[in-house]
């Protein structure tokens, strides 16, 4: 199955998401699940209208394809800000909270080795959450 990155932004108001393999492709929710169901309905309109007119499109959407969201690291650390304190994340990540907050805010930029440490903490927490049960 081929994997389709969805870039997503966070804007004051909302998130917005596009597609580099489906120029034009854009959609936008208030909420992040609203988000993705409107960006699966954008890639099937969009797909369908392609099609129809005869436009290339690209060999990643001839066969069975899944849709992975990809955060910029400031949207990300927004959308989670009320689940994970800066403390908290430091802690996981081993960058200092003042450091988190500068890229939560969007003041700094982090170099690829910050944002493979932050990816890194939200994957382990994701993977240990997977096998927990109540």
């Amino acid at each position: 199955m081929e994997k389709i990155t969805v870039t997503v932004e966070l804007s004051k108001n909302n998130y917005s998401a596009y597609i580099d393999l489906l120029p034009g492709c854009v959609s936008t929710g208030k909420a992040f699940e609203e988000l993705k169901s409107n960006m699966e309905e954008a890639v099937n309109f969009h797909l369908e209208t392609s099609r129809e007119f005869g436009d290339d499109i690209s060999p990643a959407f001839d066969s069975d394809f899944e849709l992975v969201f990809k955060f910029d690291t400031t949207s990300l650390l927004q959308h989670y800000r009320g689940i994970f304190t800066n403390s908290a994340l430091s802690r996981l990540t081993g960058i200092n909270q003042r450091q988190l907050q500068r890229y939560a805010s969007g003041e700094s930029k982090p170099r690829p080795a910050q944002v493979e440490k932050i990816s890194n903490a939200f994957h382990s927490i994701g993977k240990e959450l997977m096998v927990v049960e109540l």
